[in-house]
């Protein structure tokens, strides 16, 4: 056995020694155009591994790096005297005589390795294995050996050995996915390069022949023995002296492991969604090169904040999301899915299809508005049934005749029921759709206070249109993408996504009118401190098993949602939500000017078929339409309107009613949508 190792030991210190030696021979007729056929050595100092990735905060912090990336690299000058002197005497001795290959120190490391029986020093050079990491891969054949030989050979004559030793100890290999010492350092001791002491500088140094094997943190007592081989030939090569070998040789392993820096995001959620939407703007070929940077929309602080918002309001097994972004750019400033990445990676403002509840009245009023109503019209809050479906308000109040910004303030079921009827189901969901809202958008009753789930994320993109005053931007965690070189790939100025009008903006100014009467004196009062232009909605669904607000300033949306996993009922309120909102966008709100909404629009007079209808509207019978999934409820926080007295008056003589071609409800179970035809018929019909 003895032997046959022997043996393996001289065949590989030959071929080793051959290749050298010819390359060595060879070097010295190398001509420029031999250089030219090799790779740009000058651009190894921006060198990174296939698949690695960088992502910034919009003020250039860095969130993580993704893939086998030097996490944190120290330029020449930074990388103290020890640890250079450790790794030339463990790994090259002679690198400042030699031009790359070093024939000498190929026959002694062979005749070292066979008398021990064993690998115990390397024959490539430092810049061999510079040449090799970069440029070439870790097979063991007479041609990579050549191609690494020129390779060295080249980065000799064009680089100095300063900056050769200073990018292969900012690349190499030192196990625990620690790739250059600076990150060996923190991951081994928790300490910088210049924090290193002898025994500490020796270890990391004897690690790279066998990084997995040698790794302190897997075999310590083989790491110790090589430890003692680096400290050993650092007092041959003169670079410390006998006292200085005993000490350091007989302290103990004194290991502190950390993670490596910049391994864990540090807003997990947020870059998992990043992750999720690079291959619809990258290339497959683009993301496998390595080396970019991202620099993404992301706001650090408000990160953090929206965070710990979450995990104050969300008890035991509670969960929240969270969403923030601008409504002129579309840029998602901060993103939370859930309380916890490390126990639940499932992204709750990306993923999670929750019921929106009343938040989703916004299409409806929206529908309403653009088929010619205005806020101050007056519309009928009264029990009504649709095909068996009876919609219910908050503690079962019904305020009578109300103008159409009050229905809203107040989140009357009823009301938001009775448009989606009058307007239709095409018109809402075409507004819907239009907006971004495209899942599981059914033509039923319960559609009109938010039976429909969708995500955080999409509401909260949706009501940012409506901000941008009708112009729908398709929300974006991407500010602009770098490549290895530092060349620009993308960036959302020039490729993105730059808005559509969806909305006319007198009917979105007017929507946003009414959203601030939400905050002012509704549902979401209190959201914003007093004076503070703010506009929004909350919405609850049936049970209280999703609590939402979704509002904001001109400058910034958020939408806020809180609930539980497996759909269980939460016994509260929208007002928690508002109350979550609030916290973490008061000192937000701080760091943003005080901007004002556009006025409130006058809408031109349209004909306006709800109105005329709804002078009439009564109790309709149940029809044979679809039944709905489950009905939504929403609270009310506004105080409630006293009721008028009855004043007797006597009744006054009318005309002969003329017959109604629809007959009426009581005879005619599709009265109202007959009436509806009539309308439009009239409407198409030219004056005479």
């Amino acid at each position: 056995m003895k032997q046959r190792r022997r043996r393996q030991l001289i065949s590989a210190g030959l071929v080793g020694a051959g290749a050298g030696l010819a390359v060595g021979l060879t070097q010295t007729v190398v001509t420029r155009g031999v250089d030219s056929l090799l790779p740009n050595v000058r651009g190894v100092s921006s060198y990174n591994r296939p698949g690695t990735l960088t992502l910034l905060a919009s003020d250039g912090q860095v969130i993580q790096k993704l893939g086998p990336a030097t996490r944190e690299k120290l330029v020449t000058g930074q990388m103290p005297l020890l640890v250079q002197r450790a790794f030339i005497a463990a790994e090259d001795r002679r690198f400042y005589q030699h031009d790359g290959i070093d024939p000498i120190g190929i026959s002694r490391a062979m005749v070292r390795n066979i008398s021990s029986g064993s690998v115990e020093e390397g024959a490539s050079t430092i810049t061999q294995q510079l040449a090799r990491t970069v440029f070439l891969s870790q097979d063991r054949t007479i041609i990579r050996k050549l191609k690494e030989a020129l390779l060295a050979g080249k980065l000799e004559r064009q680089l100095s050995k300063e900056q050769i030793l200073q990018q292969y100890l900012n690349y190499v290999y030192l196990g625990a996915g620690a790739y250059g010492v600076s990150d060996a350092a923190w991951i081994y001791f928790s300490k910088t390069p210049s924090e290193l002491n002898l025994p500490e500088a020796a270890l990391i140094a004897g690690l790279p022949p066998a990084p997995s094997i040698y790794s302190p943190l897997v075999n310590p007592d083989l790491a110790l023995q090589r430890r003692t081989i680096v400290l050993r030939r650092m007092r041959e090569a003169g670079f410390i002296d006998d006292l200085q070998f005993a000490s350091a040789n007989g302290s103990p392993l004194l290991l502190k492991p950390a993670e490596p820096k910049y391994f864990t995001s540090r807003a997990p959620y947020f870059t998992s969604w990043v992750a999720q939407e690079l291959p619809s703007i990258l290339s497959k070929e683009q993301l496998e090169v390595g080396g970019l940077t991202i620099r993404t929309s992301l706001n650090i602080d408000w990160q953090e904040k929206a965070q710990s918002t979450i995990n104050r309001h969300t008890p035991g097994a509670m969960e929240g999301a969270v969403v923030s972004m601008e409504p002129g750019t579309g840029l998602v400033r901060s993103m939370v899915g859930g309380k916890d990445f490390n126990d639940s990676q499932f992204n709750r403002a990306s993923q999670a299809l929750r019921s929106p509840g009343s938040t989703f009245k916004l299409f409806v009023y929206l529908s309403a508005l653009k088929e010619g109503m205005k806020p101050e019209d007056k519309i009928t809050d009264r029990k009504v049934c649709y095909g068996g479906y009876c919609p219910k308000n908050f503690k079962d109040k019904y305020f009578g005749t109300v103008p159409l910004w009050k229905a809203l303030q107040n989140s009357l079921n009823t009301v938001s029921v009775s448009l989606l009827k009058q307007v239709g189901f095409d018109k809402v969901i075409a507004t819907a759709n239009s907006l971004g809202i495209t899942k599981g958008l059914g033509r039923f009753y319960p559609l009109g206070v938010g039976a429909t789930e969708q995500t955080v994320l999409d509401m909260t993109a949706a009501y940012a249109g409506v901000f941008n005053r009708g112009v729908y931007i398709k929300p974006t965690p991407f500010e602009e993408i770098l490549g290895p070189g530092g060349e620009l790939l993308w960036s959302r100025r020039v490729n993105g996504d730059q808005g559509k009008r969806v909305i006319p903006s007198d009917i979105a100014d007017a929507m946003l009118w009414m959203l601030q009467k939400v905050v002012s004196g509704g549902t979401g009062y209190g959201a914003v401190p007093p004076g503070r232009p703010a506009a929004g909605k909350t919405g609850t669904s049936e049970g209280g098993r999703d609590l939402w607000f979704i509002g904001g300033v001109p400058q910034l949306v958020t939408g806020l949602w809180l609930g539980y996993d497996n759909n269980k009922e939460t016994k509260s309120t929208s007002s928690r939500a508002v109350i979550a909102w609030s916290e973490y966008m008061a000192p937000i709100l701080k760091e943003l000017p005080v901007e004002q909404f556009p006025p409130k629009p006058v809408l031109k007079g349209k004909f306006n078929p709800l109105k005329a209808l709804t002078k009439n509207l009564k109790l309709v019978k149940p029809e044979d339409e679809e039944t709905p999934l489950e009905e939504t409820t929403e609270e009310t926080t506004a105080p409630t309107a006293p009721s008028q007295p009855s004043v007797s008056t006597p009744a006054p003589v009318r005309p002969a009613k003329r017959q109604d071609p629809c007959g009426s409800m009581q005879t005619n179970p599709r009265y109202v949508d007959c009436r509806f035809d009539l309308l439009d018929r009239r409407r198409s019909t030219p004056n005479p």
